[in-house]
């Protein structure tokens, strides 16, 4: 009975939510390996490493445009799980 209430109130059975929350965890973890950070990585250090890694696989140096958006990504992923960090919460000029 409780499996269907929360289906019928927010359209995902229980283990969905848990099944999000792994596929978060996991993205979080690539894009950690993709940019070479810690976990304990700040800010800086996050866009330090994207700035290398894109100086490698930039298009004018033999990388290709999807390999910037999978970096740009990345970074973008691990600045939002930064305790502090949101819209209003950095200036977007670094990136």
């Amino acid at each position: 009975i409780v499996f269907l209430a929360c289906r019928m109130l927010t359209g995902k059975w229980p283990w969905q939510f848990a099944a999000t929350q792994s596929h978060r965890v996991r993205s979080v973890s690539q894009a950690r390996v993709l940019l070479g950070v810690s976990k304990i990585a700040t800010r800086d250090d996050i866009i330090q490493a994207h700035r290398k890694l894109v100086g490698r696989i930039h298009p004018d140096r033999g990388g290709t445009s999807e390999q910037v958006y999978e970096a740009n990504a990345a970074r973008d992923l691990l600045i939002d799980t930064l305790p502090n960090s949101g819209p209003n919460a950095g200036n977007l000029k670094d990136r």
